[in-house]
């Protein structure tokens, strides 16, 4: 697994909120497990619980207009998903599917409620997650005008990296493995165009691919090609 129970990422939900805090929503969740391909929550459902995750990774989908199915996301251990309905009580935005073996809690909003009202802090780490994820979209609406498919592909790999990268030798691993098909689908590209985009990283040496895992090997010359302020 990517991730145990005591490193979840920096920037996810159970990475974010103090100790103490951290132990009271474990707390408040039913043990759950999924394997591979199987879905979490299911976009138009009036179902209302949130699922936290504690291993593996999902990713997170949506119909368009025509019908076909649009990659958005993709969440690991420590991320939330389902949140939204939860807090507001409005239909499944989105379907969640396990993309392997994947652990979680399921939370019911009554539960959830209470602890935000007693727990103003987990109220406002989810509340600053959900503006992230906001802005987040807005990014990858704007990069597919703003710039060219390697670029684009350069600055989703950083900021992979920046959420749910772990230190790894010389470089970082990524915490999820997403197919070309996928990649293609957050950058608003074609398959061929990542195929060739990846080959060329691997060839500059800045990232290697194998079963499994993408390992960054040069992250601030990626930040470059993408355009990206160090830190970023």
């Amino acid at each position: 697994m990517p991730y145990s129970s005591a490193e979840w990422p920096a920037r996810s939900l159970l990475g974010v909120v103090a100790p103490e805090a951290r132990r009271e929503l474990l707390e408040l969740g039913v043990p759950a497990r999924f394997e591979a391909g199987k879905v979490l929550l299911t976009e138009g459902a009036g179902t209302r619980h949130m699922l936290v995750l504690l291993s593996g990774f999902a990713k997170v989908t949506a119909r368009v207009e025509n019908g076909e199915e649009s990659l958005l996301a993709v969440r690991v251990g420590g991320d939330s998903v389902g949140e939204m309905a939860a807090l507001d009580g409005s239909p499944r935005s989105a379907t969640v599917t396990a993309c392997g073996p994947l652990s979680a809690l399921v939370v019911q909003p009554a539960a959830l409620h209470a602890l935000l009202a007693r727990r103003p802090e987990v109220h406002l780490a989810l509340t600053r997650i959900l503006a992230d994820r906001l802005r987040w979209a807005n990014r990858r609406r704007l990069d597919f005008k703003g710039y060219p498919a390697k670029v684009r592909l350069a600055r989703l790999l950083v900021e992979l990296a920046t959420r749910y990268g772990r230190p790894v030798g010389d470089g970082t691993v990524l915490g999820c493995r997403l197919t070309q098909p996928e990649l293609a689908a957050l950058t608003g590209a074609a398959e061929t165009t990542i195929h060739k985009g990846l080959r060329e990283l691997r060839r500059e040496g800045l990232l290697e691919t194998g079963y499994g895992s993408t390992v960054i090997r040069d992250l601030d010359r990626l930040r470059e090609i993408g355009d990206l302020a160090p830190g970023d």
